[in-house]
């Protein structure tokens, strides 16, 4: 029997990639007043943080984009669909590892609303991670 991931799940996970994407600028102004951080960088380190921010925010939009736009691309087991799928896959995955070594040593607010949604992301990268990694393994097999 064999498995496939189905569109809508493909789909979902487009969606909450490009909500991440949008989240992202609350996220770091008012969970981790990061803006304030960078300031206390030299300009250029300060222009190099603010860049990888946005590239970090155009990854996840631009895959959630491909992921409602083409779901059914991603798994079609060519080339480029397990080129992709392992692209996403290896940039969740290690999202995923990089928030559970390393985040839990670092202090978020307390506020209610913060803690939940720390909860939710994480659920929603781990989710990323999964789909990803089953359609890799699926274009792959």
């Amino acid at each position: 029997m064999k498995f496939e991931i189905p569109n809508w799940l493909i789909i979902l996970g487009g969606a909450g990639q490009i909500f991440t994407a949008l989240i992202y600028p609350y996220i770091r102004h008012k969970v981790f007043d990061w803006y304030n951080d960078v300031k206390q960088l030299k300009p250029l380190n300060q222009e190099i943080a603010k860049t990888y921010g946005r590239y970090i925010q155009g990854l996840n939009f631009s895959f959630g984009l491909i992921a409602i736009l083409i779901p059914s691309d991603l798994k079609n087991g060519t080339s480029l669909a397990i080129a992709i799928t392992g692209l996403i896959s290896a940039y969740w995955v290690g999202k995923v590892a990089t928030q559970i070594a390393y985040y839990p040593m670092y202090d978020i607010p307390k506020k209610h609303l913060f803690k939940w949604g720390s909860y939710g992301m994480n659920a929603l990268f781990v989710l990323f991670a999964t789909v990803y990694t089953l359609l890799f393994i699926q274009n792959i097999v």
